[in-house]
């Protein structure tokens, strides 16, 4: 409980020649009194007394900090190990050769059966992909979207975040989309504006808070061919007449309010730059280490190396003395040899670095063991560490695939709907729920690292047995496969090899021969006779398995 501030002398003074000042001088004390309650909030405590950071919003705290940033992250990327591969790992393992799409509408709001939506889905799949196989998706023609999702996430990374316009290019095959990536440093206030309540770091806002607009410059600040911006463009948020997002902003919001996204590296960049330097001097200490070097101590001045020689005349040079195996060299008086001893290696370099490095781990959501790619501890241990990471990763995977993934590929299906290559009824008719139901999907991504397969296997095959999962879905995470093209699969090798007269015997065997006699109608076209003989051989399929199992 707070005591109530007593007023001193002076306060009394105040309060009776101004009582508003005498008030505002109370409600100081009460504050400071009631900051004490909370240690970290103390202004007396000596740890914290002079760790007074600026109360601002999140943008007054990104905006002026954001290019020094964004040079250091990409500077870092390029000539820091550490921080590269921290990025790259992230990259490779959250969008690895690209996030695939698996189509899953909403059947029963559709009013299609399962297998009329399965092969709606199998259709729309193999005409997305003539689409993002190609790259004629790009503006640039350079990459595919599988190539595009990797671009867009690295450069979220290391620049805080980028932007994907959906452009039409006609002339390009049957699809007009088109996805442009610009680069962050190209969303700025046009003309160089100062930031206000509804124009910042590039992007106009209205009363709300809603993005309306976003400007780019037509060239990067630091290009060499246009020199500084001079000329931007604006690029309204949403479509006036289809309401469609034009401009998909690809950052992670950290705070409310905030405009623009930050590095990933942001808060350990100062970290990696120090211990890159001090890798980096210990790596030439150990250079110079090498060099076994020799001096000549000498009380007259003039020893071996004498280049000015001595009363004789005879001089010394580097190719007259060396040092070799049962070498014997005369010295004269006075003189001795000593070495240097830098001592290096540093032998607390390892234990420093590793201690620093978990500190950095913490910082970027990825366990020291991922981080290093070293797994030396137990097997319990290192899979926790990838469980862990992999809780990251999927975080983000669902991130890119909300962000820059799904609204492409709405938008795709709705051109696709609109010049008669899909068939969706009821699709246009501005329905925002049939709209849902045919947009969904899922987007898969690389599996999961696997440290004993057996063991991963096992355990996949408990929870589907528990039914906590689906074939699909552990597919999708031990393979990255989809689950309908390796069962399709599976199915012709089997009955190519029961064709080639090889005795397959396993369980999936057995059910595929009696699935096959399943489907053989009755001999004597009795409909009674064949439901009873198709409910004896799923019977039978059913104590077969169960036998097998045991």
């Amino acid at each position: 409980m707070i005591r109530a501030a007593k007023g001193n002398f002076v306060d009394k003074v105040v309060n009776y020649f101004d009582p508003i000042k005498g008030a505002t001088r109370l409600r100081a004390r009460l504050t400071s009194a009631a900051a004490e309650t909370y240690f970290g909030a103390s202004r007396s405590r000596r740890a914290v007394s002079a760790w007074t950071p600026p109360s601002v919003d999140a943008d007054e705290a990104t905006l002026d900090a954001l290019p020094d940033l964004r040079d250091r992250s990409r500077d870092a990327r390029r000539n820091i190990p550490l921080a590269a591969g921290a990025l790259q790992t992230k990259v490779t393992n959250v969008i690895g050769p690209g996030l695939r799409v698996q189509a899953s509408i909403d059947a029963d709001a559709l009013n299609m059966s399962p297998d009329q939506a399965a092969e709606w889905e199998a259709k729309t799949e193999r005409e997305f992909r003539l689409w993002s196989e190609s790259s004629d998706c790009d503006v640039t023609r350079t990459c595919d979207f599988n190539e595009l999702q990797e671009l867009a996430f690295m450069s979220c990374l290391e620049g805080g975040d980028t932007f994907a316009l959906q452009a039409s290019m006609p002339g390009r095959g049957p699809y007009r989309l088109a996805i442009e990536l610009i680069e962050a440093d190209r969303c700025s206030n046009p003309n160089h504006k100062r930031d206000t309540r509804t124009l910042a770091g590039g992007i106009e806002r209205n009363e709300m808070g809603m993005p309306t607009k976003y400007w780019f410059s037509k060239t990067h600040p630091g290009s060499l061919v246009g020199g500084r911006p001079s000329e931007w463009v604006g690029v309204p948020a949403f479509g006036s007449r289809t309401g469609r997002r034009n401009v998909l902003h690809l950052y992670r919001k950290l705070r409310i309010g905030q405009s623009r996204g930050v590095p990933d590296l942001a808060p350990v960049i100062e970290m990696l730059k120090q211990l890159g330097r001090y890798t980096e001097a210990e790596l030439d200490a150990a250079v110079v280490s090498s060099f076994f070097t020799v001096f000549v101590q000498t009380e007259r001045g003039a020893g071996l190396g004498d280049v000015e020689g001595d009363e004789t005349g005879a001089t010394a040079s580097d190719d007259d003395y060396k040092l070799a195996p049962a070498a014997i060299l005369d010295l004269m008086p006075g003189e001795s040899i000593s070495t240097a001893t830098p001592g290096r290696p540093n032998d607390s370099f390892d234990a420093f670095v590793v201690s620093v490095l978990r500190q950095i781990s913490v910082a970027i959501e990825m366990p020291f063991e991922v981080f290093i790619k070293h797994f030396t501890a137990s097997y319990s241990a290192s899979r926790a560490a990838i469980e862990e990471a992999f809780k990251t990763w999927r975080t983000r995977r669902k991130w890119i695939a909300r962000r820059l993934c799904q609204p492409v590929y709405e938008t795709w299906l709705a051109e696709a709907v609109a010049i008669g290559r899909i068939s969706a009824p009821g699709f246009l008719t501005g329905d925002p729920m049939i709209r849902k139901a045919y947009s969904g999907a899922e987007w898969i991504g690389p599996p999961k690292g696997q440290i004993n397969e057996k063991a991963e296997m096992d355990a996949s095959d408990s929870r589907v047995q528990a039914g906590v999962s689906t074939l699909a879905r552990e597919c999708n995470e031990i393979t990255g496969l989809d689950w309908r093209t390796v069962h399709r699969q599976r199915v012709r090798e089997v009955r190519m090899r029961r064709e080639a007269g090889i005795d397959v015997s396993n369980v999936a065997t057995r059910v595929i021969n009696l699935s096959d006699e399943l489907d053989e109608p009755a001999t004597n076209g009795d409909e009674s006779a064949t439901l009873t003989t198709n409910t004896s051989l799923r019977a039978a399929l059913l104590a077969r398995a169960l036998q097998a199992r045991k």
